[in-house]
């Protein structure tokens, strides 16, 4: 049995030429994640890490990159070899002569050789490009490497070959999105879109977080989704008032909020989305203002993205529009810039207000450049994501707000003057929920 590969090869093979483009006479080596056990001998599903996909396509593990831009050969990968009984367990393998075949590869060795062939390649460099401490297996590797191009290199006084940080490298090139990218991301976007609808429909008193979730990932997969992007949060009641909740086991209450924080991965780009709406379909007045007041926050901050402004403008705005909404409920009291100093609002908004959206759910790119916030500019993809949590047990909150947890999220494309909301198609006003919730 044989495979042919899903992706338009010469995408990565381009990438690869604009990643040497910015390191003339280095190299950047990139290496597979590792398989991890899930229990006793069964693995999580595998995933491949974001850099070595974005470069290569390739999906396998036990796998890495050496590109070295100008030299022959100038990319070289090192790949399991063909084993037919592995393969009867475990499914094909392309093997070193399928990677240069079929994934625009210069030359592909068995991946047990690499220790002993990379010093070759990397001894014609003057310095690499690799992420350190996030395979450990993989930093040992490079350090028997690094060791042997030393010595290769005899008495010349180069000493080790520098070390520089591929993330921040690849992290740059994949921060603007190409057409192809963006087209993959609003496929995302819009099956974890069409997902959260079908969500609300099914929503209503006595079902389960967890049959919630069933809704959402059946949606995912017969969506053409892969996997979800993400650990599916589906928090009802006071669980919402917990970021990262994922339980996801307990029943939805009558009058009871239910958050949900879910997205679909569609060929190696996530959506993010965030709704949060009544188990009932009918928001109490308390809910209806904690509500109303995020979503003012939320589509304020959308409506004032556009290139030229910083990322840190737009989290500066969500603190002080939300420190407004806490002062008018209630919540804190005293000088809104006394307030903000002393980091008061973030006993009920402990969060940021976005962040950059792509591969992974939290993306590659860099907020900073040289201390300085960056300017957005087109093509930029990220979040917006106002919350306000207020647990059932905070004695200092009005008892009528006590155990509110409300998020919105969408995911925007910066455009030459604005923005483009990608999660539009999900409901967030109040009377389009209402319209929505239950009607499965």
């Amino acid at each position: 049995m044989s495979r042919k590969p899903i992706y338009d090869m010469n995408i990565f093979s381009e990438r690869r030429k604009k990643a040497g483009e910015q390191i003339p006479g280095g190299a950047l080596v990139v290496a597979s994640h590792p398989e991890y056990i899930r229990n006793h001998d069964c693995h999580f599903p595998y995933r491949q890490d974001s850099n070595l996909f974005y470069l290569t396509g390739w999906e396998e593990p036990e796998s890495v990159l050496i590109h070295r831009p100008g030299l022959t050969p100038e990319t070289v990968m090192f790949v399991r070899r063909r084993d037919v009984e592995r393969e009867t367990w475990d499914g094909f393998r392309y093997g070193p002569e399928g990677c240069e075949r079929e994934f625009k590869i210069d030359k592909a060795y068995p991946f047990d050789e690499l220790t002993k062939v990379a010093p070759q390649l990397l001894k014609e460099v003057d310095r690499v490009y690799y992420s350190q401490y996030k395979n450990q297996e993989m930093d040992h590797k490079m350090q028997e490497i690094l060791q042997t191009v030393k010595a290769l290199q005899g008495r010349m006084g180069n000493g080790l070959l520098a070390i520089h940080d591929a993330d921040i490298l690849l992290g740059e090139l994949r921060l603007v999105k190409s057409e192809y990218e963006l087209t993959q991301l609003r496929e995302a976007c819009e099956i974890s879109a069409q997902a959260h609808l079908a969500a609300m429909r099914f929503t209503r008193p006595g079902v389960t977080e967890r049959q919630v979730q069933g809704v959402l990932a059946h949606n995912f997969y017969m969506r053409g989704s892969a996997r979800e992007g993400y650990n599916y949060i589906v928090a009802s009641g006071n669980a919402a008032t917990t970021l990262h909740y994922n339980f996801n086991d307990q029943v939805c209450k009558d009058g009871d909020l239910l958050l949900i924080d879910a997205g679909a991965e569609f060929n190696y780009y996530t959506g993010d989305i965030t709704r949060t709406y009544p188990v009932n379909g009918k928001f109490t007045d308390e809910q209806a203002r904690v509500y109303e007041g995020v979503l003012k926050v939320q589509k304020q901050i959308c409506d004032y993205v556009k290139p030229g402004i910083f990322f840190k403008d737009l989290h500066d705005m969500g603190t002080s529009l939300l420190t407004d909404l806490m002062l008018d409920l209630g919540l804190l009291s005293g000088r809104k810039d006394d307030l903000i100093q002393a980091l008061a609002q973030k006993k009920y908004y402990p969060h940021g207000i976005g962040h950059w959206l792509g591969m992974d759910v939290h993306d590659a790119g860099l907020y900073f450049k040289k201390n300085e916030p960056r300017p957005i500019e087109a093509n930029m993809c990220f979040t917006i994501e106002p919350g306000l949590y207020i647990p059932a047990d905070d004695a200092s909150a009005p008892q009528k707000y006590r155990g509110i947890g409300i998020r919105i999220e969408d995911n925007l494309r910066v455009t030459s003057s604005g923005s483009e909301n990608m999660t539009s198609s999900v409901p967030k006003e109040i009377a389009d929920i209402e319209k929505v919730v239950g009607q499965a």
